[in-house]
């Protein structure tokens, strides 16, 4: 197992991007992956998108939505929690 820093959905796929218009989902996965690539070039991620500036669930805008993350540098990983499609395919 890589001791690089990855992303992944909490619960899973299905829980939090299930019903999700696919272009949404794929824009979540790749600015997941920008997160990525931030996070290994060692750039502190509690600045990145709206939330508190120490520890906690970070909101960033995708494609009219938005998705909820939290960054856990202890286990060099990102967790996607939910993702809320704009409000017209709801």
């Amino acid at each position: 197992m890589s001791d690089g820093w990855r992303w992944t959905y909490d619960p899973d796929h299905r829980h939090v991007a299930g019903g999700v218009p696919a272009t949404v989902a794929t824009e979540v996965e790749r600015l997941a992956g920008q997160l990525v690539d931030l996070a290994e070039l060692g750039v502190d991620l509690s600045d990145v998108g709206d939330g508190p500036r120490r520890g906690g669930l970070r909101r960033m805008d995708v494609s009219g939505g938005n998705f909820w993350f939290l960054a856990a540098p202890r286990l060099r990983l990102i967790v996607i929690t939910r993702i809320i499609p704009p409000f017209d395919s709801l």
